[in-house]
């Protein structure tokens, strides 16, 4: 039985209304969904004092009164006795710690024996001598530091002398989302006729929004379709002190510079939800802190990660994320400065758009999911159980929305503008099979389901996009029983292309999707007759692929098939298969050597179906060749692309030529679903719980165990992004690489 390990976070936490505590739940949110239940994320939230409490989740196992060092320590005890517990997160804040300058929380650290890392949102430059002495205390007694800008890690090394190799900078989460324009968001929150500016969080008198009102005139004029937004209620701690002067300061601003049609406050704590929805709404963000030295932003963080151009004050975040490609600096209490900045971004709606696109496409390592990646690999250096079980990654659920939103009345749509359908890219029988093998598998799996979530709703939703995809592969069946794969926008055949272009792995694809669909025990007769039909006329004038992996293709639905019948079109199935077989035996032959243990001269594209088609073979035929040579030949690719404890594929800007240099990039979702479907079909013949867990190792590519440490899998949409490139992410979802990634979801055992 495995056992659950748990890190805590000491922080404050919802619904306390504070920064880190949004930070915090973000954080822990995005941990468990990767890594729930191997490890679990419990908190220990710190009270403003030792009489108000709040209606905290299950999730808070200790409250701590800021104000009292005793229960500090006494919650670091308690934390020692707990052995599940294998490291505390810290999320520090100078505000939220009492003592001069938090020094209660050294007291913490000092009677804590776990290991402890320390996230500082707050770095001061200059400090005086009781501020550097606190924390130099804390970075001392802390296993390691996290800081959230390159600027804070070198304050932090030229000022305070911490060592550089004890910090790590992490930046500020985002939430993961489709890129939108903001008409459709506006629309719902009735601004379609306005041009939006927000400025949102806690409001303080160190926030200067006044400053933004008093530049507003200038643009009014200029501009008499603009509103502006505050959105957030009064800090507490201001609420405490002064009440809502500042905000009543505010709104008398705004009546006295006869601005009550162009600026609306919403007075109100909104919810993660209505929060990215504003920034939806958003044509231009506003960021307008009064503080030089403040460190992050978690409000600029989430407005440049919604792809919103940002106009910002230069605080020490915005110095460092905002360039001319993003957004525009603003002075300090400048409201001319506003002004110029507004002006230049209204003048120009695409110029405004392209700074918005720019800051989502910079931003995508920063989504949780990959932040959580980042703390994981921290903590994991801290923690030698939770780096036992930190491949132990929580599967996603199987979602085929992007799937079906890429699928009209005709077929699949072959590409994608981020999560978009690109119409005018046409559609592929290579799509067109790779989608009907997820639909048939998925659709088996929900018949036989005991339990699903509204099963009778998905599986009519599924099999209209099953019996899409069988006329779309009806329609490609040409008078010579071959399948073209190209098919124009219009639906019309690209004859040019189908003929310039070798068609034997669409036919092959083609064949065992078939082979699928016409096995697929809980899909009505009707689809399964039409599946044979159809593989009956393509067969009835089959001849042998010259393509590996066409051969290898139709080798996978030949064993499919054997699970039913015996012979199809007055051919033995059993004999197909041999052919297919003693074809990749021959190739192997007349190509291998010791050092070279392959079917070609090259490594390219789904290389691990190849090694599968053998050890199929073996599975139905018994024939001992097939297994030893299937078995050498995936050996031999798995030493090629498992390097350094994570799959790197064979990168199509060049592949890998028996003689010359191995390509690491460019790597595509199409080899990494090859290998994990050939890693479960290894395991499921031989045993060897080897190849297990190199499956999972192979799948986690998707979930950041790559050569860029992000995530490829976006769980918002149910999509997969394009590929890996040296220093990017291809960001378009497109059918190949989402129904790839859905192919080696639904292989892992």
């Amino acid at each position: 039985m495995n056992e659950t390990f748990k890190i805590i976070y000491l922080s404050t936490f919802p619904p306390r209304e504070c920064g880190i505590a949004t930070f915090t739940a973000d954080l822990t949110a995005a941990m468990d969904d990767l890594l729930e239940p191997v490890i679990e994320s419990r908190v220990a939230a710190v009270n403003i004092d030792d009489i108000s409490r709040y209606h905290y989740s299950k999730k808070v196992i200790f409250q701590i009164n800021q104000y009292s060092e005793q229960e500090y320590i006494a919650a670091a005890k308690a934390i020692n006795l707990m052995d599940k517990v294998k490291l505390v997160n810290i999320q520090h804040e100078f505000g939220i710690f009492a003592g001069k300058y938090g020094s209660y929380i050294i007291s913490f650290l000092e009677a804590l024996k776990k290991p402890s890392v320390v996230t500082f949102h707050s770095i001061l430059p200059s400090p005086d001598a009781d501020l550097k002495l606190v924390v130099c205390s804390i970075a001392e007694k802390a296993s390691g530091l996290v800081v959230m800008t390159d600027l804070s890690k070198e304050i932090l090394v030229r000022e305070y002398g911490i060592a550089e190799e004890k910090i790590s900078m992490i930046p500020h989460g985002i939430h993961s989302m489709p890129y939108t324009s903001s008409a459709k968001p506006k629309a719902a929150l009735g601004l379609s006729k306005k041009v939006s500016l927000l400025t949102f969080g806690l409001l303080s008198r160190g926030k200067g929004i006044e400053y933004v009102i008093e530049a507003l005139p200038k643009v009014v004029n200029a501009y008499p379709d603009i509103l502006y937004i505050v959105l957030g209620v009064t800090h507490p701690n201001v609420l405490k002190e002064e009440g809502e002067n500042y905000r009543k300061f505010l709104i008398q601003k705004v009546h006295d510079l006869g601005l009550s049609s162009y600026v609306n406050f919403y007075n109100e704590y909104a919810s993660v939800d209505k929060l990215l929805h504003f920034l939806r709404a958003t044509d231009i963000y506003i960021s307008t802190s009064l503080d030089p030295n403040q460190a992050v932003s978690g409000t600029l963080s989430y407005a440049l990660g919604s792809g919103r151009p940002v106009i910002s004050t230069p605080f020490a975040q915005a110095r460092e994320f905002i360039t001319p490609e993003t957004g525009m600096l603003a002075n300090f209490r400048d409201p001319g400065s506003y002004a110029e900045a507004i002006m230049r971004l209204l003048k120009d709606a695409s110029s405004r758009e392209q700074l918005g696109k720019n800051a989502y496409f910079r931003t995508r390592n920063m989504t949780w999911e990959n932040i959580a990646l980042e703390h994981l690999k921290l903590f994991s250096r801290y923690s030698s159980d939770i780096a036992k079980v930190s491949e132990r990654k929580k599967m996603p659920r199987i979602n085929l929305n992007h799937v079906l939103r890429l699928t009209d009345d005709f077929g699949v749509i072959q590409f994608a503008r981020l999560s978009l359908p690109d119409v005018s890219s046409g559609y592929t029988l290579d799509d067109n099979a790779r989608a009907m093998i997820v639909a048939c598998l998925y659709y088996d799996k929900l018949g036989g389901a005991v339990k699903a979530a509204y099963p009778d709703k998905q599986k009519s939703e599924l099999l209209k996009r099953i019996e899409v995809y069988l006329r779309f592969i009806e329609f490609v069946l040409c008078e010579d029983s071959i399948f073209c794969n190209y098919v124009r926008p219009d639906r019309s055949m690209d004859t040019e292309l189908n003929k310039k272009d070798n068609l034997d792995d669409a036919n092959g694809r083609a064949l065992w999707a078939l082979t699928v669909a016409a096995t697929a025990g809980y899909l009505p007769d009707s689809a399964r007759d039409k599946a044979l039909f159809l593989l009956r006329r393509r067969i009835e004038k089959y001849k042998m692929f010259e393509s590996p992996r066409s051969t290898a293709f139709c080798a996978k639905g030949i064993s499919i098939l054997l699970k039913k019948i015996q012979e199809i079109e007055g051919r033995d199935l059993k004999e197909l298969l041999v052919v297919h077989c003693d074809r990749l035996v021959s190739l192997y032959r007349g190509v291998s050597s010791e050092e070279w243990q392959w079917f070609e001269n090259y490594l390219t594209y789904s290389n691990a179906v190849l090694p599968e088609a053998l050890i199929l073979g073996h599975k139905h035929t018994g024939n001992g060749e097939y297994l030893d040579i299937g078995i050498k030949t995936l050996d031999f690719l798995i030493s090629k692309t498992f390097i350094d404890g994570i799959y790197r594929p064979i990168g199509q800007d060049g592949w890998h030529h028996k003689i010359g240099e191995r390509r690491y990039f460019d790597q595509q979702p199409e080899d990494v679903s090859a290998m994990v479907c050939a890693l479960a079909t290894a395991y499921s013949i031989t045993g060897k719980d080897s190849y297990k867990k190199l499956m999972h190792e192979a799948f986690n590519w998707f979930l950041g165990d790559n050569s860029l440490k992000q995530v490829v899998y976006d769980r918002t949409t149910g999509g997969c992004y394009d590929g890996i490139g040296e220093r990017y992410i291809n960001l378009n979802q497109g059918s190949e690489s989402t129904t790839s990634y859905l192919l080696a979801r639904l292989a892992i055992i």
